[in-house]
């Protein structure tokens, strides 16, 4: 038996689409060490490779975010008009199973991992089921190492990408992790994950920690960090604003080799930040957090959404002139996009201002809400100012201008984003 498992492309009409750096599939590869030991396992990224549909397979998997879901119900029918068996999981299908259903034999609704080789002995002896569920969240102590081998050499910027936690304890309304992972946070073992990034460490000294949020945990962040602190990797994650309040973990995540975190600023604005439940990102202004991370040693990518009910056309601007006054690092500005299975989504249906459910759009460089503070017109130009204008050689070189031990990231980081902005504005031209 043969099993493809299938990353479908992102359009080359977003910068998503066009940025050159790549990370490899963590969930396929994790998933592909529950298939059988006698079933072959290959795993296709059309951000890569071109999907061969003649290559035979007895089984197809396909994992989707919302801006891929119409790609992967495409790939999805082709391979299903040639007789293949085709499932359908990740945070899409979890948040919209009837959709994915019409597109699909069966679906895995949430995590995968725990029903994964039941889903395949069903496909083996043709019994297979429309929804494949586990009700228990997946113990990570139970995770055996990636399937790194699969996907070694395809091209990525680096595989060196690692999860130790799962889940997070807020429930911003903007955001569907929890609808697939819960609120309850789960961490691997610290020897576990030891044991794992001593073998990463013999391909790269890099590392990218995938988890949505490292230190939701503190204690738990504490030991990971004095146990990576002797590997000498040089790692970046994601991370609250509130770390910048803990001095004492900053220290220890210093000093375990971060380099660089994402940290979701989200808005300038209180009103807003009380809207979405973010209360934590009010304790310690915004330019004395930045400035806590680069003493530290530690970067900072920011993220700001654009186009929240108290936004209006002087946003942008105001957004601008912070991040050259604190000299962040890189920074991405997504508009606001209410995905299925966040609160946001049911709010602004209550409120009847959802303007189209094409998936396409999705990708948070389109309008597909009405704004409250703006019109549709001044948040898309908004943001395709704002972006025009921090992606400028000028604002660059202001921001990165001064060496420091992030910048063999930040560097490359923002060169690429702006390479990127400008493919997706001359393929959306033609």
């Amino acid at each position: 038996m043969k099993v493809n498992l299938i990353v479908p492309g992102w359009s080359t009409g977003n910068m998503w689409g066009q940025i050159r750096f790549k990370f490899p599939p963590l969930s396929l590869t994790t998933l592909a060490t529950f298939t059988p030991q006698d079933v072959e396992v290959e795993i296709t990224d059309e951000n890569l490779d071109e999907i061969n549909f003649e290559d035979y397979a007895d089984l197809v998997g396909i994992t989707t975010m919302t801006p891929q879901a119409n790609r992967a119900y495409q790939i999805a029918e082709e391979f299903r008009r040639r007789k293949v068996k085709v499932i359908l999981g990740g945070f899409h299908p979890s948040n919209m199973p009837e959709e994915a259903l019409s597109h699909a034999d069966a679906i895995v609704v949430g995590e995968g991992e725990g029903i994964w080789g039941r889903l395949i002995e069903d496909a083996r002896n043709h019994r297979l089921k429309r929804v494949y569920q586990d009700r228990v969240p997946v113990d990570l102590s139970k995770l055996k190492p990636p399937r790194r081998d699969l996907i070694r050499e395809k091209g990525y910027l680096f595989t060196n990408t690692i999860q130790v936690t799962r889940g997070c304890p807020f429930n911003c309304e903007f955001c569907s992790v929890t609808s697939l992972f819960g609120r309850s946070y789960r961490t691997k073992s610290i020897q576990t994950t030891i044991e794992e990034l001593t073998d990463l460490k013999r391909q790269s000294i890099f590392l990218f920690i995938v988890d949505d949020n490292l230190i939701g945990n503190k204690t738990y962040a504490k030991h990971l960090f004095e146990a990576m602190e002797p590997l000498k990797f040089k790692w970046a994650s994601h991370a609250p604003l509130h770390l910048a309040e803990d001095e004492s973990l900053m220290k220890l995540a210093h000093a375990s080799g971060c380099i660089a975190l994402f940290v979701g600023f989200e808005t300038l604005s209180q009103e807003n930040l009380t809207l979405m439940g973010k209360p934590s990102n009010m304790k310690i202004p915004f330019s004395d957090a930045v400035k806590r991370f680069h003493d530290h040693g530690i970067g900072v990518l920011a993220s700001f959404i654009l186009g929240y009910d108290h936004d209006t056309k002087d946003s942008f601007k105001r957004i601008l002139d912070f991040c050259n006054m604190t000299r962040i690092d890189g920074a991405i500005f997504p508009i606001l996009t209410p995905y299925p299975g966040s609160p946001l989504r049911k709010r602004l249906e209550r409120e009847g201002r959802i303007l189209t459910n094409d998936w396409d759009r999705y990708d948070m460089e389109h309008v597909t809400f009405r704004p409250r503070g703006m019109s549709v017109d001044e948040l898309r130009e908004g943001h395709e100012w704002l972006n025009a204008n921090f992606f400028s050689w000028r604002s660059i070189l202001k921001r990165l201008f001064k060496v420091h031990r992030s910048i063999q990231i930040f560097g490359p980081m923002n060169i690429g984003f702006r390479s990127a902005w400008k493919r997706r504005k001359l393929c959306a031209a033609t």
